[in-house]
């Protein structure tokens, strides 16, 4: 009996042994993740704004070479002798391989209706080759949209400015921002007797400046017509903003 119940002891203090390790190493972790999940009972949220102002460093551009014929390969072959030499024009001005690239190239038949058939049919075909291009020299713009035309180029769109490397300045207003925010968020929980905690939340908007355009004075169905010449080119500025949000708990 005796060492039955000294078994029994043992047991019993090996079960007690048991779960205050399992609360040590398990329970109270796990209450503890639990606790921090919750969301705290009292927070702040503030907001503020960063901006900076940029220059826009891209004019860009797009063109097409149209033709029209009943021939697919001669239209080919005509298209692609105007489009290599606007490309070669294109890279006396000063343009790179990079900022020079085909965007479309479109071969589309012509039909007509025969309404004593009540059918259409086949009349030729149009070809459409467009290039779009990135210009850095803003001083050589009139002259590279000037000396399309003489080379073929029957449709030209209007111009727009951007930026080459947004984020660069975005970071800039967004490091701003978060400043101000800071400050904002310490400065109200001093005010009300609290100091500010671990951060709960980040939102964050972005305001890029989308490319605007300047309309050309050349447009589509130029034909071989001479056109009035561009003005100077005036990029002016663009403003780049981040606005960011912040909740705090308080402490």
């Amino acid at each position: 009996m005796d060492k039955a119940k000294v078994y029994l002891w043992v047991l019993l203090d090996l079960l007690v042994i048991g779960i205050i390790i399992n609360l040590v190493f398990f329970v109270m972790p796990a209450v503890k993740r639990y606790g921090n999940s919750l969301a705290p009972t009292r927070t702040i949220t503030v907001s503020a704004e960063g901006k900076t102002t940029v220059t826009p460093d891209l004019a860009l551009s797009s063109f097409s070479v149209v033709s029209r014929g009943k021939n697919p390969q001669d239209l080919a072959d005509m298209n692609n002798q105007k489009v290599s030499a606007v490309v070669k024009f294109l890279k006396t001005e000063g343009l790179e391989d990079k900022d020079i690239k085909t965007t479309a190239y479109n071969l589309s038949p012509d039909y007509k209706y025969d309404p004593q058939t009540e059918r259409n049919f086949i009349t030729g075909y149009t070809l459409t080759q467009t290039v779009s291009v990135k210009m850095r020299d803003f001083n050589k713009v009139p002259e590279i949209i000037g000396g399309l035309t003489p080379l073929g180029v029957n449709q030209i769109g209007g111009i727009s400015f951007t930026v080459e490397e947004p984020e660069k300045f975005l970071a800039i207003a967004r490091s701003q921002a978060f400043e101000k925010a800071k400050t904002k968020a310490g400065e109200m929980a001093s005010q009300n007797g609290t100091k500010l905690g671990r951060v709960l939340n980040i939102g964050e908007f972005q305001n890029v400046p989308v490319p605007y355009y300047v309309e050309s004075a050349r447009s589509s169905g130029l034909g071989s017509a001479a056109a009035p010449a561009l003005p100077t080119i005036e990029p002016g500025t663009q403003e780049i903003q981040d606005q960011v949000t912040l909740t705090y708990e308080l402490e």
